[in-house]
């Protein structure tokens, strides 16, 4: 008697050739990178993404990508060289970068900001002023790689409908802040660190042993440090105002003139303050990401709002806080 074979059923046959197919898919190469630009880029959305922040993603090789890098080979058991090689997973990165898309509701979160702190202080809120403002922002990036990276679209004339590469990051979204106050506390963090060092001006989150997390800061400037010593976190809040006291900002003394703030993302100490058991010192967000490390401060620590954000979801009110 001649055998012949069952065909095979057809659910069967489908889920055979989706393996084929995604079998397939993995194995095709993948796009190499043109230049030196992208291949720092590829490497700054890494360390991005492991929250070992190499500051704005801008595709030009500084100190804080570097800083970054370092601390990541450290917190993975790896020689600090600073340098990449094949231990740094870079290929996880892909694709490099992603078309968003301007919607209205992008649209609606800009409005009228001024400069001066009598004009801010009667405002409701202190919104984005451009769509190039919130994108920079929102993807973590150096508005002159966004211009780069979309030649022939003009960004100071964005609108909704308009398509705009960015970098494939973590999306900072505004509308997913907490609510306005303190957030609840964590105690399984409570036995957590924060250092920071005012020289190299980065901060790092510790467990024990373990460095979790590493943030370019502005420090303090010489004429109003950052002060050195122990201290202990407060609360950390929501989507604060801010207090504008000439006398505190250049002297460090509290007076009667002065102006409250609305919250927003151009508030001066951005979407989040941590603040510490030293009468007017915490870490914060801030209204100029651009400037994270390259200026002073009036004694605070300033953090981009994409990297405070996630911060804050690590940290807890009573930890310790070590500034050398």
């Amino acid at each position: 008697m001649r055998y012949y074979p069952r065909p095979m059923p057809r659910s069967a046959l489908l889920v055979l050739l989706a393996f084929i197919v995604s079998s397939q898919a993995e194995n095709v190469a993948r796009p190499g990178l043109v230049n030196a630009r992208e291949e720092l880029v590829q490497l700054q959305i890494f360390l991005d993404q492991q929250l070992f922040g190499p500051g704005k993603i801008d595709g030009r090789s500084g100190e804080f990508t570097t800083k970054a890098l370092k601390r990541y080979q450290r917190a993975h058991g790896l020689p600090e060289t600073g340098v990449v090689d094949s231990n740094i997973p870079l290929d996880s990165v892909f694709p490099l970068y992603t078309e968003y898309v301007i919607v209205d509701a992008d649209v609606e979160r800009l409005g009228e900001c001024p400069t001066k702190p009598a004009e801010q202080s009667k405002k409701k809120a202190l919104p984005y002023d451009s769509l190039l403002e919130f994108l920079t922002e929102r993807f973590h990036s150096d508005p002159a790689l966004l211009v780069k990276l979309n030649p022939g679209l003009n960004l100071e004339r964005l609108k909704a409908g308009d398509s705009v590469r960015v970098p494939n990051v973590e999306p900072f979204k505004i509308e997913e802040l907490p609510k306005q106050g303190n957030l609840p506390k964590q105690p399984e963090f409570k036995d957590r660190v924060i250092t920071v060092d005012r020289k190299e001006h980065m901060l790092e989150l510790t467990e024990g042993d373990s460095l979790l997390a590493a943030l370019p800061i502005t420090p303090g400037s010489e004429i109003l440090p950052t002060p050195e010593g122990k201290w202990r976190i407060l609360g950390v809040s929501a989507q604060p105002t801010f207090r504008w006291d000439e006398g505190v900002l250049n002297h460090g003394v509290r007076t009667e003139n002065y102006y409250n703030l609305p919250a927003g993302p151009n508030n001066p100490v951005g979407v989040m303050w941590v603040g510490l058991n030293k009468p007017g010192i915490g870490i914060h967000g801030t209204n100029n990401p651009q400037t994270i490390g390259r200026a002073a401060s009036h004694g605070c620590m300033r953090v981009a709002n994409w990297d405070i954000i996630r911060l804050s979801k690590m940290i807890t009110e009573g930890m310790t806080v070590v500034i050398k």
